[in-house]
């Protein structure tokens, strides 16, 4: 016997190291190609408006806006507030 048995043992390392470099390729391929991670969010909601610098409290003055809790003229004095600190 060659190696006493212990060939099959790196066979099989090989083997498992072949198909995880396989399947990092993969991955790999697959985030290329844009199924990856994206970086501008395509939903809207609250970690959208944060996610493009809009603050909870602009956040909270808008839907108050569109509800019409507020008038035209007080939400932007209050944006300009806003923006100003």
């Amino acid at each position: 016997m060659m190696g006493y048995g212990y060939g099959g043992v790196w066979m099989w390392l090989f083997g498992l190291l072949t198909l995880a470099g396989l399947v990092l390729l993969a991955a790999v391929a697959v985030r290329a190609t844009g199924g990856g991670i994206t970086r501008t969010p395509r939903a809207s909601g609250p970690d959208t408006a944060r996610s493009l610098g809009r603050s909870h409290a602009q956040e909270i003055l808008d839907a108050r806006y569109a509800n019409g809790e507020i008038g035209t003229e007080e939400y932007r004095a209050r944006l300009k507030a806003l923006q100003d600190h």
